[in-house]
């Protein structure tokens, strides 16, 4: 009884008495069943990180197609997110309404049918409204994703389950990269190809879900416990799934006196309720300090900053492959490492990671931008060769380059770095040359001259390559997937959907308020100020998460809850079963030992 009991609680007991080798085989292919329905869930993690990485190197090609200026390239960066963060708070009403399932396959259709869009825009606006509806899918599917994998998955690998989302988030930006720039070359319309593909794996996506099963607990929510044994059975490959079924009834039962129907009266009883409270403000917090550490400046505007550091156009896209390859790969550190070091320390250590990463890059723009090279005022430049000195604004008034390129008007054309002039460019950004000069040549590397436009060149540009490495290094393995992961396991069942939506909307408020102000923020304080201010919030997040944030490694959804009540809340607790009281002690030994947790008991 004992092994059966540890065997059903997801503990380490995973052998029966009679038939073990039929009982592991089945395990074996139960395991592979999981991780298949995993795999396939997290599709929408791939789509995810597509549609985030390959607007990096798209937008180098869609700002001088359309001419965009700063406004506009925010604006068309950001309306995905915008959308997304009020999708993502739709998608709680509709998980619990229509089912994850369902509403995965919405995110799915809804996507394709935006990147669609996005292919055939023949207009700035048209492209927005794309951008806009594939945020919609990507709503849907970040907040419903690592819920649904979160409530299929045994505990002993569900945080390995869910850590798979941000595997496949970085997949799918390592695929935007190589896409990016296979296309970079066609010209004008690369772009078009770029954001249009991303339509395929949504597309699979929608067609297998039809074969895939619903969240059990979504179906014993609903009352369709025949149906929920049915998939019970199936995902832990033994017929033996009483006593979790009952677990996740007793569960449901006890919330449902909270009216879980009425959304209005669930967000009441939520807020009345302190330990889910508790919850939300950690699972809140850490989606918040998430986006504010900078990482969707990093890859939304990869390209951009590494042409920022030095780097011509066509070097940019391509190694923004560095950065995005070492992401993908850091990843797997992250599933190896969180079932063995817990999701608080790995958090923890990301953070550190991130904060010397975020130094690297501000420390290397900073001297990039004190070293940037002068304006060589013993070289004349003339109109179209004419003898006529060039006497407009750029050429007469900057001395340095950074300052020059700091004008959208003008760019800096050089031979070698000390012979260097500040000229006006062509009204269109289409036209990647000088307006007048010796850079005005339609292809001016044939003169043995080099156009910087919105560059400076640098012996720098080294660092911010260097920064963006060690920044995706220490955030994939912890701040990528953790929030998402703790956020998937702190909640009871009847606020799940919505506080997962409620900390979900935030993540997406606030990736919105860094995307859309990331370069109108190193126009004005500059790049390297930019990243100090990120490096200054990390240590916030870093000193929130020591304070706040519980271990949830090897615990249960339904004990992962208690982590977060008071002694005298666990203590008064109606109804309990003898596992509930046996869980209540371990989790009652593990506040007592835990400093943080006292302050939190007496606070509340």
């Amino acid at each position: 009884m004992e092994a059966k009991d540890r065997h059903n609680k997801g503990g380490n007991g995973d052998t029966m008495n009679s038939n073990s080798n039929i009982t592991t085989d089945t395990k074996r292919e139960n395991t592979k069943f999981v991780y298949f329905l995993s795999c396939f869930a997290t599709i929408g993690g791939l789509i995810f990180g597509y549609d985030t990485g390959i607007v990096s190197g798209a937008m180098l090609l869609i700002k001088p197609f359309f001419d965009l200026n700063t406004i506009w390239t925010e604006i068309i960066v950001s309306g995905t997110i915008g959308a997304a963060a009020l999708f993502s708070l739709v998608a709680g009403f509709t998980t619990d309404f229509f089912g994850r399932k369902k509403t995965i396959m919405a995110a799915s259709f809804v996507f394709t049918g935006g990147a669609i869009l996005m292919a055939l825009s023949p207009s700035k606006e048209i492209l927005l409204v794309g951008r806009i509806i594939v945020g919609m899918g990507i709503g849907f599917a970040s907040m419903t994703v690592p819920m649904y994998v979160a409530e299929v998955a045994p505990a002993q690998i569900r945080g390995r389950l869910v850590t798979l989302n941000q595997l496949f988030i970085t997949i799918g930006i390592v695929i935007s990269a190589l896409i990016a720039g296979g296309f970079s070359e066609m010209k004008p319309d690369g772009w078009r190809y770029m954001l249009g593909l991303a339509g395929a794996p949504s597309l699979i996506q929608f067609c297998g879900f039809f074969f895939l099963p619903e969240s059990p607990r979504w179906l014993v929510s609903k009352g369709r416990d025949v149906e929920a044994r049915t998939v019970l059975v199936k995902i832990r490959g033994t017929d033996d799934v009483t006593r979790e079924l009952d677990d996740i009834r007793t569960v449901i039962n006890r919330d449902k006196q909270l009216d879980q129907g009425n959304k209005v009266k669930e967000v009441a009883s939520l807020c009345g309720t302190p330990h889910v409270m508790k919850a939300l403000f950690v699972g809140a917090g850490l989606q918040l300090f998430q986006q504010l550490c900078g990482i969707n400046t990093v890859i939304y505007y990869s390209a951009s900053i590494i042409k920022m550091s030095g780097f011509p156009v066509e070097y940019a896209i391509w190694l923004v492959m560095v950065p995005n390859t070492v992401n993908f790969l850091s990843t797997f550190i992250g599933l190896w490492a969180v079932e063995k070091f817990g999701r608080k320390r790995l958090t923890v250590i990301s953070f550190s990671g991130v904060i010397m990463s975020l130094a690297v890059l501000a420390i290397g723009f900073q001297l990039s931008a004190i070293y940037s090279p002068e304006i060589n005022r013993n070289i004349t430049e003339t109109y179209d060769g004419n003898g006529t000195v060039i006497t407009d604004s750029c050429y007469v008034k900057y001395t340095v380059c950074s300052d020059c390129i700091k004008d959208s008007r003008c760019g800096f054309c050089y031979d070698d770095i000390a012979n260097g002039t500040c000229l006006q460019a062509q009204p269109s950004h289409k036209e990647e040359r000088a307006q007048y000069g010796r850079c005005n040549a339609t292809n001016v590397s044939t003169t043995g001259m080099h156009w910087a436009q919105g560059y400076c060149p640098t012996d720098y540009s080294w660092m911010a390559i260097l920064g963006l490495v060690l920044f995706v290094i220490s955030f994939a393995p912890g701040l990528g997937p953790m929030p998402w992961t703790i956020n998937s396991e702190i909640y009871p069942l009847w606020a799940r959907g919505t506080c997962i939506a409620m900390a979900t909307a935030v993540n997406w408020i606030f990736n919105l308020i860094v995307s859309f102000s990331f370069l109108t923020l190193t126009e004005t304080i500059t790049t390297y100020g930019t990243f100090w201010l990120f490096a200054c919030i990390c240590l916030v997040g870093m000193i929130f998460t020591l304070i706040f944030v519980p271990e949830t490694k090897n615990k249960t959804l339904e004990e992962v809850q208690l982590l977060f009540m008071t002694k005298t809340a666990r203590e008064s607790r109606q109804g309990l079963s003898v596992y509930d009281v046996e869980v209540d002690n371990v989790v009652h030994d593990h506040v007592a030992h835990s400093d943080v947790h006292k302050s939190e008991d007496t606070r509340m």
